[in-house]
């Protein structure tokens, strides 16, 4: 079966914008122990989110935020986070049409780097981490919740089992460990906890060497 591509991912989460906030919000009560909050806790200064999606995350950003750049593949999602940042009076925030593969962004050009439930989705998590390693400042920080195989064997085969039709129809690498991406390409990581149900959702805090 071929991996979707860039142009499969946007058609995907094009079609499933209408619809994004209720369905990702109840498997992350249900599954994922709210990663977002966790996630946006860790964040300080410039900070660029990947694969931004429909903005969930913008509003929970604290005062120790200066600017957020959010990136995404699908002008779906994307026309809901500018209309989230519109009604929330977000003035720090922006989003726009991006690859996270190929970041348009100078070199060590952001503090933080947030991933909620993304390196699921990226084509080449390899490149991605390269990509978030190139731009951020050293001894910046990479805030990476993501759901990945579960420490419960019965769990972890089911997910298994089911991950051909997610990636045909929603683009999913159910099973993807972020881990080795991010220690291959040079990043410190600090911290690996494992939460939701059956341990599937890792909370990671990693650093670019200083």
């Amino acid at each position: 079966m071929a991996l979707p591509d860039n142009a499969r991912i946007a058609q995907v989460f094009d079609t499933m914008a209408p619809h994004y906030d209720r369905q990702i919000g109840f498997a992350e009560r249900r599954l994922l122990g709210n990663p977002r909050d966790w996630a946006a806790g860790h964040a300080s200064g410039r900070v660029l989110e990947i694969a931004v999606g429909t903005g969930l995350n913008l509003p929970l950003y604290g005062p120790a935020v200066s600017a957020v750049t959010g990136i995404d593949l699908s002008e779906g999602m994307l026309a809901l986070a500018r209309q989230r940042i519109t009604d929330r009076h977000l003035a720090h925030c922006e989003v726009r049409r991006g690859d996270v593969q190929a970041l348009d962004l100078p070199d060590e050009s952001v503090d933080t780097i947030v991933s909620t439930l993304t390196y699921c989705t990226i084509p080449d998590p390899a490149r991605a981490s390269a990509e978030a390693l190139r731009v951020l400042v050293p001894g910046g920080r990479f805030v990476l919740a993501e759901h990945g195989p579960s420490t419960n064997r019965a769990l972890s085969w089911f997910m298994r089992t089911v991950e051909p039709l997610t990636l045909k129809f929603e683009a999913d690498h159910l099973v993807r460990n972020p881990v080795p991406y991010l220690e291959d390409t040079g990043f410190v990581i600090d911290s690996v906890d494992r939460t939701g149900l059956g341990g599937n959702c890792f909370r990671i805090l990693a650093h670019k060497p200083g």
